[in-house]
């Protein structure tokens, strides 16, 4: 869909109560289009705090821009301008966030984002569709995944924004070069760069589970084989479920390891499986379209389970192919126990 498409007559009513100041009219319009407005924040920068917060800062500069919002077009197109340019500002003031593509690698991904969080399901309940209508602005869930998010916080800004506004929400390119300040020319070149670039910094694509398994039951499997290896300590059973060129990340930590055996070995050279590190369990949840556990420790000594580590996982073939590990910091995001 294009979100700068011709105005409702909704939105003609709207601009009238604006223009006659009317606040709860205004909340009450814009608060519908909170969680998209999230998403789409979240793809710019890769943080579901920063996206919070450029949301916030979204709603007061369209209050603040009220009257420039005259019904002539779509008030989500109106507030996708406002939110774009918003994330295009913050880039602008962290300077990790304008590094360019040329400095990635085709496979160390996560840790060279030491910003990226994950993005939890709960927060995309509604507003993420497979299969993308004319009627409503969809979110295709490929490009919710933390590889495509992560990939894409290494293009440039311009390039980013391009890619975004084309091929996640639909713009027509003359909309996005009128954003930016370019000439159409610029745009399209701009989306073709982007689109190849992201070709090659995504993983290879491959089904994540074999066409002759039910993918309910096998992930319930794989859910219940990942627990009882956290919980035992069993090395050997993750090397199991592992592919061989598996990889291993823990942003913001600069730490990336690739092969199953690597990687488990890494895990018990850090403690994993030893009666020092204590004991372990994991709670399944979901992250970015993926599956994801939050992982629990309890230390010796302590009388209660303490928030550790949430794993996101990709998939391949039925097998786990990348685990991207984040700090305990961000157990709130998914409204997890403090401690069980």
């Amino acid at each position: 869909m294009n979100d700068s498409a011709n105005p409702s007559t909704t939105d003609k009513l709207l601009a009238a109560a604006i223009r006659d100041g009317d606040e709860a009219a205004f909340a009450a319009a814009v608060n519908q289009h909170r969680r998209r407005l999230h998403v789409h924040c979240y793809q710019m920068l890769g943080s579901v705090q920063d996206a919070e917060d450029l949301v916030q800062e979204t709603f007061l500069k369209a209050w603040s821009k009220r009257e420039t919002f005259e019904g002539r077009s779509n008030l989500r197109g109106w507030l996708y301008r406002i939110a774009t340019n918003a994330c295009l500002d913050a880039i602008d003031r962290d300077g990790r966030r304008a590094k360019s593509a040329e400095s990635a690698s085709p496979t160390v991904l996560a840790a060279e984002v030491p910003w990226i969080q994950p993005y939890p399901d709960a927060l995309l309940e509604g507003i993420v569709s497979e299969d993308p209508g004319p009627e409503e602005s969809t979110i295709a869930l490929e490009t919710i995944k933390l590889a495509y998010v992560t990939a894409i916080q290494h293009l440039s800004p311009q390039a980013r924004t391009v890619l975004i506004l084309r091929d996640v929400l639909g713009w027509p390119a003359r909309d996005c070069a009128e954003l930016l300040g370019i000439s159409l020319a610029t745009a399209n070149s701009s989306l073709q760069r982007a689109r190849a670039t992201m070709k090659d910094l995504l993983p290879t694509p491959g089904t994540e589970w074999p066409a002759d398994v039910e993918p309910e039951i096998a992930e319930r499997e794989l859910i219940d084989r990942y627990v009882a290896a956290t919980e035992d300590g069993d090395a050997e059973a993750f090397v199991a479920m592992m592919t061989e060129d598996a990889t291993f990340s823990m942003p913001p930590d600069p730490v990336f390891v690739t092969g199953n055996r690597a990687c488990v070995d890494a895990w018990v050279k850090g403690g994993f499986g030893s009666e020092d590190w204590g004991e372990l369990t994991a709670i399944p949840t979901r992250a970015n379209g993926q599956l994801a556990l939050l992982g629990y420790v309890k230390r010796p000594g302590a009388d209660s389970f303490a928030p550790m580590a949430i794993d996101v996982l990709r998939l391949r073939e039925g097998k786990v192919a990348e685990i991207v590990t984040f700090p305990a910091e961000l157990f709130p995001l998914f409204d997890a126990p403090a401690s069980l």
